[in-house]
């Protein structure tokens, strides 16, 4: 409101899932109602916590994301897959597509508009892509959706069970509840312990 107030034009918002530093959560539906009233382009970066989406158990960290307009996550973490990669969503991909078209001269072909593949030099900046695609069909051929969700679950019981060697240690605390594989303590005492 501040800043229509002041002339100018709210266009995104970026909102967290899970993300890297603290694996925090930002409430996606209060936001994408206002997101949705105000015509503001919503984005949920879900770096870390976005492998755990394909966990049922995991299934209120999605609460909302119907409603978003982009979402991105990282296949190195959590995932397997080398770094560095990560996944977006789109809702309407034109849109992006619209942004970063470039159309020179130099740049036509003859097949353009013959095929179904989307031409990714219009999805960013650069014109070229490295070839990212490849180690991701490997990393999901070679363990499958289930070895994928054995390997998260895996690491959220690994922060389980550090989790409990903490609060069992009287020389530490835990700071913040864990959030996945994620577990927030420090030394008790002076920031000089730590």
């Amino acid at each position: 409101e501040r800043d229509v107030a002041a002339g100018l034009i709210p266009v995104i918002c970026v909102a967290t899932l899970g993300t890297t530093g603290t694996c925090a959560y930002d409430d996606i539906e209060s936001l994408a109602s206002i997101c949705e009233e105000k015509s503001v382009w919503l984005h949920v970066d879900a770096a870390y916590a976005g492998g755990a989406f394909a966990l049922e158990e995991c299934s209120e960290l999605r609460r909302g994301l119907e409603r978003v307009d982009s979402l991105n996550f990282n296949l190195h973490k959590f995932m397997l897959v080398n770094f560095d990669c990560a996944a977006m969503w789109l809702r309407d991909a034109n849109k992006v597509i619209d942004s970063f078209n470039v159309d020179r001269i130099y740049l036509k072909h003859k097949h353009e508009g013959q095929t179904q593949i989307p031409d990714f030099r219009h999805w960013q900046i650069p014109l070229g892509r490295r070839f990212r695609a490849l180690k991701v069909w490997i990393t999901f051929r070679t363990l499958g959706a289930e070895g994928l969700r054995a390997h998260i679950r895996k690491h959220i019981s690994l922060a389980g069970q550090f989790e409990d060697l903490v609060k069992a240690d009287e020389r530490f605390e835990l700071i913040a509840p864990r959030a996945l594989g994620l577990v927030c303590f420090r030394a008790k005492g002076d920031n000089e312990i730590t």
